[in-house]
């Protein structure tokens, strides 16, 4: 493995086959906490029904230009929410108004006055069509049948073409509501899918590509080519980085307080994949590994004058917007180190009971570990098609290669927030 200097525990090699088999189980594990292509479209038939009423509501007068997704929907790094006993996805969406839509909101009280007119047109229709609704600080939720929450926020077009992505530019009311601050969600967007696409650099490519088609050969359902899997690393490593804080703040109470928040982790990987993906690794393990270890180095602290500290990321795309705003409490700032250093522990555990070949309990434990028992039985229902897809292709003359079948383990829990980990 080739560690960042910074940060080397020593120098490893990773092999392909542990490659391709971490790319596997990195694929298995994201697919079962995203959504299905049903629930995606029952999740976009919804809220664009509710986007068709929020143009034509009387209270906006034809300023709402467009309704849509931001956000993980929009990045591919949508995963199910912290809470297990919950069906439903949420997804963030933007109301986007013309940029004349500040001359009746941009004056005294206008932010107010824009979240109240959001709040009057949803609850309309939220009582036709009997959906649950809930007014926040510059949002309004509203709860669809089968556990859905969408969060609408409004945003007032003002292109700024200083920035990067600036002709998206926009504003959005403060969680006061007197003032508009600087946001940019579709520069955001457009900002990752650019990172995405920078290309990781793999000493061990074809190897790694070889023995991942070997994985999925056998499959009933296969996976998807290695090509498909590279080209969308980023939004994989997300989603994993998500799945593990849902998995350790679970059992904690008021865990959603504690957790770091999705835009937090999403910007940090982000920001280690641009710096990363183009240097030299052994394959996806590896750099995800590096990605990893990175993530606390990638943001400011400033120290405060009666202790503590002011974590500040700064959004790219919007102006003074800190992206690291939400982490400046001292449970969420406790909670992402001790989160980060069990992360660390977490992939340690798995990338030995890898590379060693350490057999089942090895594996489904660390899996269970750091993934959640949701990810273990995934990987068991895969590797269950998988022995039946070898034994149907056997039958048949083919040759295939050994499924890696994993048993479940009792569900670990750790707890955060000032309690022992």
């Amino acid at each position: 493995m080739n560690r960042d200097p910074i940060f080397s525990h020593g120098v490893r090699s990773v092999t392909a086959e542990a490659s391709a088999r971490f790319t596997y189980l990195a694929e298995v594990i994201a697919r079962a906490f995203e959504p299905t292509s049903t629930q995606l479209h029952d999740l976009e038939r919804a809220y664009n029904a509710t986007g068709e009423y929020l143009i034509e509501s009387p209270e906006f007068d034809g300023l709402v230009a467009q309704v849509h997704a931001q956000g993980s929907r929009q990045m591919g790094t949508i995963v199910r929410p912290m809470d297990a006993a919950r069906e439903g996805f949420d997804i963030d969406l933007v109301v986007r108004l013309f940029k004349s839509a500040m001359t009746r909101y941009g004056g005294a009280g206008g932010a107010a006055l824009l979240l109240n007119h959001l709040h009057v047109a949803l609850k309309r229709y939220a009582d036709r069509h009997g959906l649950g609704i809930e007014r926040w600080e510059r949002c309004v939720t509203l709860i669809y049948a089968g556990g859905m929450r969408a969060d609408f926020a409004p945003v007032i077009d003002d292109p700024s073409y200083i920035l990067p992505e600036g002709e998206h530019h926009a504003r959005i009311p403060d969680r006061d509501l007197k003032r508009f601050l600087s946001t940019n969600p579709k520069g955001y967007c457009s900002g990752f899918d650019t990172a995405a696409r920078v290309a990781p650099v793999f000493r061990l490519s074809e190897a790694v590509t070889a023995k991942f088609a070997q994985d999925r050969k056998a499959d009933i359902e296969p996976l998807p080519e290695a090509a498909e899997v590279f080209a969308r690393l980023l939004s994989r490593f997300v989603q994993l980085g998500k799945v593990h804080r849902n998995m350790s703040f679970a059992d904690v109470k008021s865990g959603s307080d504690f957790a770091p928040t999705s835009v937090f982790l999403t910007s940090l990987f982000t920001k280690a994949y641009v710096a990363l993906a183009p240097r030299p690794h052994d394959g996806p393990l590896d750099l995800f590994f590096n990605i990893v270890e990175r993530l606390p180095t990638l943001f400011q602290r400033e120290p405060l004058a009666h202790g503590g500290e002011r974590w500040v990321l700064l959004n790219p795309y919007a102006h003074s917007d800190n992206l690291a705003a939400s982490m400046n409490t001292r449970e969420r700032q406790q909670g992402f180190v001790q989160w980060h250093k069990k992360l660390v522990t977490d992939l340690e555990r798995l990338l030995t009971a890898i590379e060693r070949s350490q057999g089942l309990d090895a594996v489904s434990q660390a899996v269970e570990k750091a993934f959640g028992p949701r990810a273990t039985q995934a990987v068991l229902e895969r590797n269950a098609r998988r022995r039946e897809g070898n034994r149907v292709l056997n039958h048949a003359g083919f040759v295939v290669a050994s499924s890696m079948p994993v048993v479940t383990s009792a569900r670990a829990h750790t707890y955060f927030g000032g309690q022992s980990a």
